[in-house]
């Protein structure tokens, strides 16, 4: 997933972090900057409608539907901060 990771300023603490994925511009063409491709995998048609993230300035990022349920699988499988590890 090309361009996807997480920045959280220096200080940030726990409470003010949220799940929102914070993409990496210099990562992504002009294209999916902008809106008109996939974040994740470049797609263009049908035009990406689904948000899975931002990025660092605000803007959100879009994907298509197929990423944009592997980004929520992924977020839903993922442990949230403090919850006890699952055994």
């Amino acid at each position: 997933m090309s361009g996807l990771s997480t920045m959280c300023h220096p200080g940030t603490t726990e409470a003010e972090t949220t799940d929102t994925y914070i993409f990496d511009p210099a990562e992504l063409s002009a294209k999916q900057s902008m809106g008109g491709a996939c974040a994740m995998c470049h797609v263009r048609w049908p035009r990406p409608r689904v948000p899975v993230g931002a990025l660092p300035d605000g803007s959100r990022v879009y994907g298509c539907a197929e990423c944009a349920g592997a980004v929520t699988a992924h977020t839903a499988r993922a442990p949230h901060r403090g919850a006890p590890p699952s055994r």
